[in-house]
């Protein structure tokens, strides 16, 4: 066996979000909550800064910040080619992860030759995992093709529920709900939804997950094959929501057109937790799957987003970055209001708030070392413009209200998080900073600006 990968190079490590210790990281796996501990499971691969056969990385936290690295969770055996997607559950006095397990039919050397079944495994200590000897403990259907993966799992009332992943014969996407009583037997019990077509809903409906929350229900997922119109579906694979109302009678979700959750560049698969004051938290991959990731040189690769909280107003999905990230505020670099064309420093790890109130269209701010530049337009018709100076730099949002804008940006060591309007609009990015980072806006607006503690007990 090879020797895991080691980082060579501090110059992309990020601040305050969790990253692979050295390796490939890509979907946030497991998200749960055992023993006084939050859990972070990842798909993993330690052996190089690529994608390679999938094992579960594993974090833990008292706060959704401040994250310890634990052994990798599960590996693939003799069994299995890889360890891909799930998610965790308390059972039992026990911690347990689903999985799917992927596994290549023939020559290994066509990745598109597979089959997939749903696996798990537990854990007395929440670090230490066995796997199932009677895995697996769920087949596709017979009216599924070979797509068949990432189950969540959730318990209502002594029920278990699974929402899985799927394309059905037909070749559309589709989330398939099933239920158990002990996480070994399960009985599907419908389709939750189904893709109305390829275009605009996707070949394949990854990373599902199915919640109710401010009196709504909302499946979130990953769907693969959307077609690029204008403004929308621009990057390779999108991820967004479905909101609806769940027929109690057919287990089907009553729902309206897909919307898209994030308006940047880099941000995929995502997972929830409900905590347990009840507030509804996503993370995502921070990064996609045409991201450059020019961490790799370096020796590794991926990094999930910061923690977001979730609400439903005015039929839309909202996201606040949770309460817990103003704890790591520490000196005020601004406070007051910015001139416009006027220079300020932005730490490395850094909170930026800015508000324009009353704002006409134009440039709005910038963020930029001289050679990197992440940039903020509103132009005529409520079209929010963000343009960094990458290939395929631009991406776009659009608000049924401009009048006022404001912004809090979580800047670090490589990336920013921009989330509008009180999170009625978010824009992720990885960007790779090398020199000091200046803020300048083109009108005038109230700021603050906060460093953000550098985590120092992470890896």
């Amino acid at each position: 066996m090879s020797e895991p990968m080691t980082v060579s190079s501090q110059r992309y490590r990020l601040g305050y979000h969790l990253m692979t210790p050295g390796g490939w990281m890509n979907d946030p796996n497991g998200f749960s909550f055992f023993q006084g501990w939050y859990h972070m499971f990842y798909q993993f691969y330690p052996y190089a800064a690529e994608w390679g056969p999938m094992h579960w990385g594993h974090a833990r936290s008292k706060d959704l910040l401040h994250w310890e690295t634990l052994p990798t969770a599960i590996a693939p055996d003799e069994n299995e080619d890889g360890c891909f997607s799930g998610s965790a559950v308390v059972y039992d006095n026990k911690l347990w992860l689903i999985y799917t397990g992927h596994h290549y039919l023939g020559d290994k050397s066509d990745p598109e030759n597979f089959r997939e079944d749903q696996r798990i495994a537990y854990s007395e200590d929440g670090v230490h995992f066995t796997k199932y000897e009677g895995n697996p403990v769920l087949m596709p259907p017979a009216d599924n093709t070979k797509h068949f993966r990432d189950p969540k799992v959730w318990e209502e009332d002594g029920t278990f529920y699974m929402i899985l992943g799927s394309q059905s014969q037909d070749g559309l996407g589709r989330a398939l709900l099933y239920v158990s009583q002990d996480l070994k037997s399960w009985q599907q019990v419908s389709v939750l939804g189904k893709a109305k077509n390829l275009e605009t809903e996707g070949y394949m409906w990854e990373c599902p997950d199915f919640f109710r929350v401010d009196g709504q229900d909302v499946l979130l997922m990953s769907p693969q094959g959307l077609e690029a119109d204008g403004d929308l579906y621009k990057n390779l694979n999108q991820t967004g929501y479905l909101i609806g109302t769940l027929d109690p009678e057919t287990h089907t979700l009553e729902r309206g057109g897909f919307t898209e959750i994030d308006n940047g560049h880099d941000f995929y698969a995502t997972q929830t937790l409900l905590t347990s004051d009840g507030r509804r938290v996503m993370i995502a991959w921070f990064n996609a799957w045409d991201s450059p990731m020019y961490e790799k040189a370096d020796g590794w690769a991926g990094a999930l987003t910061i923690p977001r909280e979730l609400h439903v107003v005015d039929g839309e999905l909202h996201q606040q970055p949770i309460r817990e990230m103003d704890s790591l505020r520490g000196e005020e670099w601004l406070r007051g209001t910015a001139e416009p064309g006027k220079a300020y420093a932005v730490p490395r790890q850094s909170e930026v708030q800015l508000d324009f109130g009353k704002t006409d269209p134009g440039k709005l701010f910038e963020i930029s070392d001289g050679d990197h530049k992440l940039t903020l337009t509103l132009e005529p018709n409520n079209r929010l413009v963000l343009v960094r100076n990458t290939k395929d730099g631009e991406r776009a949002a659009h608000l049924t209200d401009s009048s006022t804008l404001s912004f809090r940006i979580f800047v670090d060591t490589s990336s920013a998080e921009i989330f509008v309007n009180d999170g009625v609009r978010t824009f992720s990015e990885r960007m790779y900073w090398q020199g000091a980072l200046k803020l300048t806006t083109a009108a005038s607006a109230e700021a603050v600006i906060y460093e953000l503690e550098r985590e120092t007990n992470q890896y």
